[in-house]
C-alpha cells in the first residue's frame, strides 16, 4: 500500500472519532481568548497520543511531533479554536447544539480543531515517514482583534522553531465535500474596523431648525461613502467599504445629540488602505462642517491580507490531485474579501491557506460563515485530514 492510500485508510479509521470530537466542541463553544476548557480538551487529546506541547499563550497550545527521519525540516499546521459570540439555529444540529449561552461554532473552527486532532492521530501512526518536526498550532482568538495569530507571532515561539512553511485551512460552504480550493497570491482580504460618531445638537423634532440633526448628517455620509471605492480607488484594486451598524435616537419626536456607526474596510494593499482611511476623514469633515456638526473616526487596522506563497500553494494543488484526482483541486479565480488572521504567519513564513469543501444540501451546510444555521458536512474530514497529513509527508 502506498503512502497516500495509507493516509486515506487511516482517515477512514478515525473519521467517526473526528465527527464525535467536532460535535463535542460544537456543544461547548468558547469565544475568543476565553477558550480555557477547549484548551484543556485539546491537551487531553494530545496527552493520550503521547504528543508533547507548549503553551506560548494563555489559551491554545502547540503540539510537537518529532519524526523518526532526522531532519531540520519544520512544518507547521494551524487550526483556530474559538467560537463566535452569537446564538445558533438549525434543526440539523439539534443533537449537538451549543450548551454555552451566547457562544456558537458558526464558522467551522470546531471542525478545524477536530481535523487537526485527527491529523495528529494519522501522523503518529506514520512517524517513520515524517522528516523533521511537525508543529500542531491550536490558535485562540481568530475572530477578534488583535488576532491570536498576531499574539502567537509576537511571542517569537514559532520563529524560535525555525518554521520552514505553515499551512492552514477553512471549511467552505461554497464548495462540495471532496474538494479543496486555493489560489497563488491574494487569497483573503485585510479586514479593518471603523467606529464613527457624528455629533450634532439635539432638539424637538417639531423644531428641527433649532437643532443640528446627526441622523441627517449620517445619512449624507453613508451615501457619500459609497463613492470611495467607485470613484477614489483604482478600479484594478479590490476594496470594500461597508457600514454595518447604526445607533442613534431614543424616540419618534426627538432629534438626538449623536449617531454612532460601525463598519468594515476590506483591502489587499497598504496604499489602498491608506487612501480609504484618508477619504473617510475627508468626507466626514466636509459633510459634518457643512451641516454644523462634528465627528470622530476610530480606524482600527486589522489582520493583514492572506497572500499565498507559490511553492506552498502548488504543494496543496498537487497533493489534492494526487490524493483525490484532478477535479478535486480547484484554482480559485478571484480572492475572497473575507478576512483571516493567518496572514500574520505569512508575513514571517512561507505559507498557504486553502478552503476544503464542507457544503451540501443534505446536511444543511450551505449557509455562509457566521450564519446562525451554519453547519459542516461530516465528509469534510475525509478530504481535510488526509490532505493536511500528506502536505507534511510530501518530500
Amino acid at each position: 500500500m502506498n503512502l497516500h492510500n495509507k493516509i486515506k485508510e487511516l482517515t477512514k479509521n478515525f473519521h467517526q472519532e473526528m465527527i464525535e470530537t467536532r460535535r463535542y466542541l460544537h456543544q461547548h463553544p468558547e469565544v475568543s481568548y476565553k477558550e480555557f476548557e477547549t484548551t484543556k480538551f485539546i491537551k487531553s487529546k494530545l496527552d493520550k497520543l503521547g504528543i508533547p506541547y507548549e503553551s506560548p499563550l494563555e489559551t491554545g497550545c502547540v503540539g510537537i511531533i518529532e519524526g523518526n527521519k532526522k531532519s531540520d525540516r519544520v512544518i507547521a499546521l494551524r487550526a483556530d479554536i474559538d467560537a463566535l459570540a452569537m446564538t445558533e439555529e438549525g434543526d440539523f444540529k439539534k443533537d449537538f447544539f451549543s450548551k454555552n449561552e451566547g457562544a456558537a461554532h458558526c464558522c467551522g473552527h470546531d471542525a478545524h480543531t477536530s481535523n487537526l486532532l485527527g491529523v495528529a492521530r494519522i501522523l503518529m501512526e506514520l512517524k517513520d515517514e515524517i522528516e523533521g518536526t511537525v508543529l500542531l498550532v491550536f490558535q485562540p482568538g481568530e475572530e477578534k482583534l488583535p488576532g491570536g495569530g498576531k499574539l502567537l507571532c509576537d511571542t517569537g515561539f514559532l520563529q524560535s522553531k525555525n518554521v520552514d512553511a505553515i499551512y492552514g485551512l477553512h471549511t467552505s460552504p461554497s464548495h462540495k465535500p471532496g474538494t479543496a480550493a486555493i489560489r497563488i497570491g491574494e487569497f483573503m482580504a485585510s479586514p479593518d474596523e471603523i467606529d464613527i460618531v457624528i455629533t450634532g445638537k439635539g432638539g424637538h423634532a417639531a423644531r428641527a431648525h433649532e437643532a443640528v440633526d446627526p441622523v441627517v448628517i449620517a445619512s449624507h455620509f453613508i451615501t457619500a461613502a459609497q463613492t470611495i471605492v467607485s470613484r477614489s480607488v483604482d478600479p484594478t484594486e479590490s476594496a470594500v467599504v461597508t457600514i454595518g451598524k447604526i445607533e442613534g435616537g431614543t424616540a419618534h419626536n426627538i432629534i438626538p445629540e449623536k449617531v454612532r456607526m460601525y463598519g468594515t474596510v476590506r483591502t489587499f494593499s497598504k496604499d489602498t488602505k491608506d487612501l480609504i482611511e484618508q477619504r473617510l476623514h475627508d468626507l466626514l469633515k466636509g459633510i459634518t462642517e457643512a451641516h454644523g456638526g462634528g465627528y470622530s473616526l476610530e480606524y482600527r487596522r486589522g489582520y493583514p491580507a492572506v497572500i499565498n506563497s507559490e511553492a506552498e500553494t502548488m504543494n496543496v494543488l498537487e497533493t489534492t490531485q494526487e490524493l483525490f484526482g484532478n477535479e478535486s483541486a480547484i484554482e480559485v479565480e478571484r480572492p475572497s474579501m473575507a478576512g483571516e488572521d493567518f496572514g500574520f504567519y505569512q508575513e514571517i513564513f512561507p505559507g498557504a491557506f486553502f478552503f476544503v469543501g464542507s457544503g451540501s444540501e443534505e446536511s444543511e451546510s450551505t449557509y455562509v460563515w457566521h450564519h446562525p444555521k451554519y453547519n459542516v458536512d461530516d465528509r469534510f474530514f475525509l478530504t481535510a485530514a488526509p490532505l493536511m497529513a500528506a502536505l507534511v509527508l510530501k518530500k
